[in-house]
């Protein structure tokens, strides 16, 4: 299952993804993972939560992200709930192919949530996009 936190830089969204990510870290059964460019949640998530940094993987486009999460969950089954910061910074603002990659995200998760940040308000993304956010 896909969820978005969307909305302007400087609105909150990150401070909301550390609430979710503590409250999964306490209430999972299984593992936790924090995808995020540039290691800035390092000292805001509890030591249990897996933090990736996409650029210490070269990953620079949604087709490269949806290849990292395909091999995260293809090599470890527990986990849980993944949660991905600033998914603008690592794909780029090409709305329509945030939508394809969502799509092809949403057909690996059944059993898994992920949770995304997208920074722009709803009214400028496409609906390609918005059958995602809540």
């Amino acid at each position: 299952m896909i969820k978005l936190i969307t909305g302007k830089r400087g609105s909150g969204k990150t401070k909301v993804l550390i609430n979710l990510i503590k409250e999964a870290a306490q209430n999972t059964r299984g593992n936790v993972v924090c995808i995020e460019k540039a290691m800035q949640l390092t000292y805001d998530i509890p030591y249990s939560v897996r933090l990736v940094d996409v650029d210490s993987y070269a990953i620079d486009s949604y087709d490269k992200l949806y290849g990292f999460i395909s091999g995260m969950i293809a090599g470890n089954y527990d986990i849980s709930e993944i949660f991905v910061d600033g998914i603008l910074k690592t794909g780029g603002r090409d709305y329509e192919a945030l939508g394809r990659f969502f799509d092809m995200v949403e057909k690996i998760t059944s059993e898994i949530e992920i949770v995304f940040t997208v920074s722009e308000d709803v009214e400028n993304l496409p609906e390609s996009v918005l059958k995602y956010a809540d």
